[in-house]
């Protein structure tokens, strides 16, 4: 019997169906409905395991659109990512996952037992949103920052507020400033934001890096050079909310 974990986040839904040693992954746009998302990445992923619904055994759904959808159980981001890392990448203590609206920082046991948490989920500083605004301002998509950035062009940017950053970046541009350093910037803006929310609970073994935000490199980088050690980025780092929401439904 099949099991699957659904991760409803704000702007991309995940799904991981585990069945007889098997894995499939989709990832689908959330769109304006979390409902519509679900039942999307469920038919997808019943496709491509060649299963029909009665062969799932269990669901277990978590991420922001959690609430809108009427079956399986319901687990916290938090857990599900612990549980995820665990069976990824044995020796990580410290998960940071920046997600399109909020950024989360968890410490972890050897088991995926979390011990701590912190989330930023008041602000759009240091999330993607940050970013999504930041790329708008800048003529770019958002996919296009890790690529244009200039570290060595670096301009600070000094507004936290994503309304007043956006306007300084605008106004950076207008005075002829070179769009790399501007990138660069931005980029340092959200690792500083999110290595001093982990700072305060401390860091705890490997570092992790999850989530969307994850696959741009600068940012990957900035958090790397304010946490003064190594960030691993995991293979397929936005599924790992939905492989620990899988790998708890297989628990039962």
């Amino acid at each position: 019997m099949a099991v699957v974990g659904l991760d409803i986040g704000s702007v991309a839904a995940k799904g991981v169906m585990l069945d007889e040693g098997r894995s499939h992954l989709v990832l689908v746009p959330t769109g304006w409905s979390p409902r519509d998302a679900g039942k999307l990445l469920i038919d997808s992923l019943l496709s491509r395991g060649g299963c029909d619904s009665d062969e799932v055994e269990n669901i277990v759904t978590t991420g922001y659109g959690k609430a809108a959808l009427s079956y399986g159980r319901a687990a916290s981001e938090i857990k599900c990512h612990a549980r995820g890392i665990a069976a990824l990448c044995p020796g990580v203590g410290t998960i940071i996952d920046i997600g399109g609206q909020d950024s989360k920082v968890i410490i972890i046991d050897e088991r995926g037992r979390v011990l701590d948490f912190a989330m930023n989920d008041k602000c759009a500083a240091g999330t993607g949103r940050f970013l999504q605004i930041s790329a708008t301002a800048l003529g770019l998509d958002v996919s296009e920052l890790g690529a244009a950035e200039q570290v060595d062009q670096n301009i600070t940017i000094n507004s936290m507020c994503t309304v007043f950053a956006e306007s300084e970046i605008i106004g950076l541009l207008a005075q002829g400033t070179d769009k790399g350093g501007i990138v660069a910037g931005i980029h340092g803006s959200v690792g500083k934001r999110v290595a001093a929310m982990a700072r305060r609970l401390g860091i705890k073994g490997q570092v992790a890096f999850t989530g969307g935000v994850a696959m741009n490199t600068g940012v990957s980088r900035a958090l790397a050079e304010e946490l003064g050690c190594p960030v691993m980025v995991p293979p397929d780092c936005q599924f790992t909310g939905a492989l620990g929401a899988a790998l708890l439904a297989q628990e039962g």
